[in-house]
């Protein structure tokens, strides 16, 4: 897809903006009206992704985290946009753990077509496109990336990894690894914060994510298509397709990322 290397080159500028905030002791830190945290590198990335897309695509609307969101009655015509969070994982960004990503998607007809997730503290990039494959890039160059097999997984040996949320609903991904433990056989857990969770999936270090609390659209859907790109897929909890802009509001359900489509999770997963 043409437009995927200046998508790269557009995340690589807003991670630099993000990191000059970064390095600094004070990092603006204030309050949305919801009370979540917003800093000047949220500020800064959605300006320099908001006018680079605008000149990549003039006319293709752009919803970002940080607009001002549009009616229902306007967006529900919108068959292709852009959509955006400029800064995914605040609260990890305000520790400095370095777990925070820019996310840029393509959507057509409800679905990420085109994902880039930048992890500007890392220094690397997911990117997918669907139909044509998944890549990370970093100091060794772009290389291509596959979710794993399920297969032989579930013993002490290799077992099935769950990537789970470092801030949100550790209880009840607690009760879910209870249930679910009893089902695949072995399991271990890593801790992750923002939209780096689903490329873990993405290029094969873990087997899930289940999420099991609240997101929006913007936080998932640039790691979707990389995933999806990648040969696994993102279902709601009950096991359909994640689609976007389908709804007036902009809240994802709960959902799991898989790896291995082809694994019996149907049977396994909690109802």
């Amino acid at each position: 897809m043409t437009h995927l290397d200046a998508v790269i080159a557009l995340a690589g500028e807003a991670g630099a903006a993000i990191l000059d905030v970064y390095r600094r002791e004070d990092l603006g830190e204030s309050r949305k009206d919801d009370a979540s945290p917003l800093t000047e590198a949220d500020l800064a990335a959605h300006r320099i992704l908001v006018a680079g897309l605008g000149r990549l695509t003039p006319g293709v609307p752009i919803l970002s985290e940080e607009s001002a969101q549009p009616s229902w009655a306007e967006r529900s015509g919108w068959q292709r946009y852009w959509l955006v969070d400029p800064l995914d994982g605040t609260k990890e960004f305000i520790k400095r753990n370095g777990e925070f990503t820019v996310n840029i998607a393509l959507i057509e007809g409800g679905l990420p077509v085109l994902g880039v997730v930048g992890v500007p503290a890392l220094e690397m990039t997911y990117a997918g496109v669907r139909g044509d494959g998944a890549w990370r890039i970093d100091g060794s160059g772009r290389n291509a990336i596959r979710t794993r097999s399920m297969h032989g997984r579930g013993s002490a040996a290799q077992p099935v990894t769950v990537v789970a949320s470092r801030s949100h609903g550790a209880d009840t991904v607690a009760q879910w690894l209870e249930t679910i433990g009893g089902r695949v056989g072995a399991i271990e857990t890593r801790n992750m914060g923002s939209s780096l969770k689903l490329c873990l999936v993405a290029e094969g270090s873990a087997d899930i994510y289940p999420r099991l609390a609240p997101t929006a659209e913007w936080d998932t859907a640039a790691a979707q298509a990389v995933v999806e790109a990648a040969g696994g897929e993102v279902l709601t909890a009950d096991l359909e397709p994640m689609r976007y802009n389908a709804k007036p509001d902009l809240l994802n359900p709960h959902f799991y990322v898989l790896g291995d489509p082809g694994y019996c999770w149907r049977e396994v997963l909690p109802d």
